[in-house]
């Protein structure tokens, strides 16, 4: 239900449910607009998709197989329905903030239409990377095959592969948004990320190196070099934010002291 805060008029809890049916009734028609959007341009992912299988057929034999007569029917669904997931979730979140407004302090709110606002094109940035990279992992990983041997993918299979490496580099590069926001919640002072930053260091090149099962260094750091810039900057947001609060106490301890007496 939605909170509300002391100066905000309290609601009923019919007027809780007509808030939240009223919210759900426009996420659904966000995910549905999505959902046609992503089948509309089923086609050109599809065409995205077997880029690499394409270019794999130059040299033996390579396919992308279904597995039943509905499979190619279902790929496509599949696709408009991830579309719509995809596409409709900033939409869905602003209604997430939207309903719990009356709960939040202007503070609050302002913190959470912010991470929203960056979170967003990070997220959209990191799974272009990852479509970016995929065409020369399927290359690499199909590459261990023998020159008598015929590759045949299962589409399914096939798409929750790409599915994985997009999403996940997607993430990747959302997570300085999530410890900015924890830092603002106090919950991750910056002195803590800055002494662990030898960890972070090391996750983000293992992670890059996961990610990109490549024998070349280049498409490595292609993945690392850009998260460890994002990670830095949310340190020094962090940093200036903490640094901000500090200045603050020390400006309001006279006052308190001057209460205290």
């Amino acid at each position: 239900m939605t909170a509300t805060t002391a100066d905000a008029p309290r609601l009923t809890l019919g007027q809780h449910l007509r808030d939240a049916r009223a919210a759900l009734v426009r996420s659904t028609i966000a995910f549905a607009v999505a959902a046609v959007v992503g089948c509309l341009v089923s086609d050109a992912v599809l065409d995205v998709l077997r880029a690499p299988i394409l270019e794999i057929a130059q040299t033996r034999d390579a396919s992308l197989n279904y597995d039943s007569v509905t499979g190619a029917f279902d790929l496509r669904l599949r696709i408009a329905v991830l579309a719509g997931i995809v596409l409709a979730a900033p939409w869905w979140l602003v209604e997430a903030v939207r309903y719990v407004g009356p709960g939040l302090t202007r503070r609050e709110r302002r913190a959470a239409l912010g991470t929203i606002a960056a979170a967003v094109p990070l997220f959209a940035a990191g799974c272009a990377m990852g479509l970016a990279l995929f065409p020369h992992m399927v290359e690499l990983l199909a590459g261990f095959a023998g020159d008598g041997d015929t590759t045949v993918l299962l589409a399914s299979t096939y798409v929750d592969f790409v599915l994985k490496i997009v999403v996940a580099t997607g993430v990747a590069f959302v997570v300085p948004v999530v410890i900015v926001l924890l830092n603002a919640l106090g919950v991750l002072p910056a002195a803590t990320l800055a002494r662990g930053w030898r960890l972070c260091v090391v996750a983000i090149v293992v992670f890059s190196a996961l990610a990109t099962p490549a024998a070349d260094v280049l498409s490595m750091l292609l993945v690392a070099l850009p998260m460890t810039a994002l990670w830095a900057a949310a340190l020094g947001i962090a940093w200036l934010h903490d640094r901000r609060i500090a200045r603050r106490a020390r400006a309001d301890a006279p006052a308190r002291e001057e209460v205290l007496a």
